[in-house]
């Protein structure tokens, strides 16, 4: 293919953001067939499919997938040219990408992200992604982020050349509305025994050592909720739904936002926050300011709550 149709290009990107013809075609205001036609003159001109149909919706093949993650960055570049012109950015900063895994929590993310806001000799504008770990260390490698923030390091059979930089550690603490936090604090951690928890979804780091912890004390909590989002989590804690549990370096922000209480803390779950990046050296300015200032404030402070 010697040339490229960019108006197809972005008929394409604009029904897979869309997720489907009749949607795509109001946001563009074209008539559906014309749309249609005009991304088979894309596949054509390709010499292979970007949709199949799965039942009544469209779905992208592997060669569409490519091709939208392509057209998503030339899209969105030619957004960054047009805000720059408009003067809708500050071009005395540099852009910052940052992906986040969705499991941490995010008091904690603009902990780690504030040094590179206040930073005194670089102004950094952040542009920060949320998503499953595995997409976000997909655009790592392909130069699309500067750096991964997770609460797990890099797994050794992912097949993704990246680096490890812990940030730091710390135990957790479990908060409660006021009233509960007054029945459960006593007797802390045995008060935990047939308490109302509201736990963060499987797929987390977090659930899975509290699991254990909570085995190895022999103490059954009872399920109320659970959820993947951790900000709505501490809106159901506000509300006096359940215990819950967050990382102990970001314990008094917890407490002033949310309005909770201390019920105890649980020195023995650790938990860990880790910088990847494709660098075995940190070498962006912004991370190192991030790792620097993790290790010696954020985490710093925290580590007496560790055994």
């Amino acid at each position: 293919m010697d040339w490229l149709n960019y108006h197809h290009l972005l008929y394409f990107w604009t029904v897979a953001k869309e997720g489907g013809v009749s949607k795509a075609a109001e946001v563009l205001h074209l008539a559906q067939p014309t749309l249609s036609s005009q991304i088979k003159k894309l596949e054509k001109s390709i010499g292979q499919d970007l949709f199949e149909r799965s039942g009544r919706s469209l779905t992208l093949t592997e060669t569409g997938q490519l091709v939208f993650r392509y057209a998503d960055e030339i899209f969105g570049l030619g957004r960054e040219l047009a805000d720059v012109l408009h003067n809708r950015t500050d071009e005395d900063k540099s852009r910052f990408h940052v992906g986040v895994q969705g499991a941490l929590p995010k008091l904690a993310v603009y902990e780690l992200l504030r040094p590179a806001l206040e930073s005194d000799d670089e102004q950094f504008q952040v542009v920060c992604f949320e998503g499953k770990l595995n997409e976000l260390l997909g655009e790592l490698a392909m130069h699309r982020l500067d750096v991964v923030l997770a609460d797990r390091p890099l797994a050794p059979e992912t097949h993704i050349r990246a680096f490890n930089h812990l940030l730091g550690k710390c135990g957790v603490t479990v908060y409660g509305s006021a009233k509960l936090a007054r029945k459960y604090k006593k007797n802390f951690p045995e008060s935990l025994n047939d308490a109302p928890m509201l736990l963060p979804t499987q797929n987390t780091s977090l659930r899975r050592l509290l699991e254990q912890w909570f085995d190895d004390n022999g103490i059954h909590p009872i399920i109320a909720h659970e959820f993947e989002d951790s900000a709505v989590l501490k809106v159901f804690g506000q509300e006096g739904h359940g215990l819950l549990v967050t990382p102990t370096a970001i314990e008094d922000d917890v407490c002033r936002q949310y309005s909770l209480k201390i019920v105890g803390h649980l020195p023995e779950i650790v938990e860990r926050f880790y910088a990847i990046s494709i660098e075995k050296r940190l070498k962006h300015p912004a991370v190192i300011k991030i790792s620097n200032s993790a290790r010696d404030n954020l985490f710093g402070t925290t580590n007496k709550h560790l055994k």
